[in-house]
């Protein structure tokens, strides 16, 4: 039988009962990550905690635990790339439609300006009232199952734009179509984290986000492709249909780690739907929130209407998801440092120039430089301030945590929906623009001079 070479590292043993439990002086256990091939490999087994557990004399010293054969945990796991890939058609789906809804409501059902905003924000209600819910779902029941079962409701609705033949049942749909999709977020989010090993958490959550900015890279870009080709709104329904298909098969695949259900708490407790330790975070990142609503809602018609600009946006929302995607690879080493606060500032701060230029508007260079600076910024700070209340949570609660952030992002962006549609309407989109800057600057010194300061005097872990 061939040895295997491995390194060994002394761990105290309070981090290796800590860790794992369950280790005593007549048992040791060799742990590897699920994927790999241990030297006695038993399979990946999705029940054990996503690691493999054999039994073995040769990873023994002196017969006691503290030395344990220790190796690196690895990141891109099966689960975790099948979780990825949910995510990415959840979104690509959503962002297919998401900035041409504004000139299919104009042009199909002669909407004005206020009343697009009206019916775009309902998703945005529905969104919001199912958050708080959806987090203790997922901290209380089988997590997969939940994901199955928003997943299939998200998919389904997508018919429902098909058949809406008047703006009264366009508006009913969208709203609806806001339960499952802010329930299959937050369920998918938490089983990232659950599939994730504990030690690359941080970077994984950055990379997870990836999975969303891929998707908003290509899925506007495609849709108004498609459009401009056609000029057939049935097309980008059916289309996003198919795809929210595939993402619901794709999540009846995945395969969790097995946990214990919570049975000890109060059925009614505050916590299970919404983590009051995180509040000031999470006024701060609605502020944020509200700014990203009112542009990536308004900007298509904005470019359409004010800069002439017919076909550019695909490019706009290129530009914007390439800078998302490169700053969240840029920030995963600092993320896996730890230093959250200040990935968090150095994005709050880009995003502030991103919004500042948008607004001048002082011409297409700028429409496309703002977007970039926009992605850049908001690709470090989003995955920061998710850590962060995450950080400030127990690990029971990390569905709480993850519908926390959600609801106060979703309440910022249903405002700036809503403002958007009025300020454009009776005063115009530069002041809308120059809206979004001011709350960005706002956003920003709260954050520099009290939220970092609170995250700093709250965090658990």
């Amino acid at each position: 039988m061939n040895m295997v070479k491995i390194r060994l590292k002394k761990l105290p043993r309070s981090r290796i009962l800590g860790r794992y439990g369950h280790f005593s002086s007549s048992h040791i256990a060799r742990y590897a990550p699920c994927g790999e091939t241990p030297i006695s490999s038993q399979g990946c087994d999705p029940q054990s905690q996503n690691f493999y557990e054999t039994d073995s004399k040769e990873n023994m010293i002196d017969g006691t635990p503290e030395m344990v054969a220790v190796r690196s945990e690895k990141l891109w796991n099966c689960e975790y790339i099948k979780v990825m890939t949910c995510n990415f058609l959840l979104f690509f789906a959503f962002y297919l439609l998401t900035p041409l809804l504004p000139i299919y409501l104009d042009s199909e059902f002669k909407a004005d300006k206020d009343m697009i905003g009206i019916v775009l924000s309902g998703y945005v209600v529905a969104t919001l009232m199912i958050r708080p819910f959806s987090g203790f779902f997922v901290d209380c029941f089988n997590r997969k199952k939940v994901l199955m079962i928003c997943f299939f409701v998200f998919f389904i609705l997508f018919a429902g734009y098909i058949g809406a033949s008047t703006l009264l049942m366009f508006a009913i749909v969208r709203t609806l179509h806001g339960v499952p999709f802010g329930a299959s977020t937050v369920a998918n989010s938490t089983v990232a984290i659950d599939v994730l090993p504990s030690s690359r958490r941080n970077e994984g959550i950055g990379y997870y986000g990836l999975s969303n900015n891929l998707a908003m890279a290509i899925a506007p870009t495609a849709g108004i492709y498609i459009y401009n080709a056609t000029g057939n709104f049935s097309i980008l329904f059916w289309l996003s249909l198919i795809l929210s298909c595939i993402g619901f098969i794709c999540s009846t695949r995945v395969r969790l780690p097995k946990r214990e259900l919570i049975t000890d708490k109060p059925k009614l407790s505050l916590d299970h739907f919404f983590l009051g330790r995180a509040w000031l975070m999470a006024i701060n990142i609605s502020l944020f929130g509200l700014c990203w609503g009112i542009m990536s809602n308004y900007v298509a018609i904005y470019g359409q209407e004010i800069l002439g600009i017919t076909d550019g946006t695909g490019m706009f929302f290129m530009l914007l998801s390439a800078g998302l995607m490169l700053s969240r690879l840029y920030g995963s080493k600092s993320l896996r440092a730890g230093k959250l606060t200040q990935n968090c500032l150095r994005g709050v701060l880009i995003s502030l120039v991103g919004y500042t230029l948008f607004a001048s508007g002082l011409g297409e260079w700028s429409f496309y430089m703002s977007a970039l600076l926009v992605g850049l910024g908001n690709g470090q700070m989003y995955p920061a301030f998710l850590n962060m209340f995450i950080k400030v949570a127990r690990n029971d609660q990390r569905g709480t945590a993850n519908s926390s952030i959600l609801i106060s992002w979703d309440l910022g962006m249903g405002l700036g929906i809503l403002i958007g549609g009025f300020v454009t309407e009776y005063i115009g989109y530069s002041a809308a623009f120059w809206v979004v800057a001011t709350m960005q600057g706002l956003g920003a010194g709260l954050f520099i001079l009290v939220t970092r300061g609170f995250f700093t005097r709250r965090r658990l872990a």
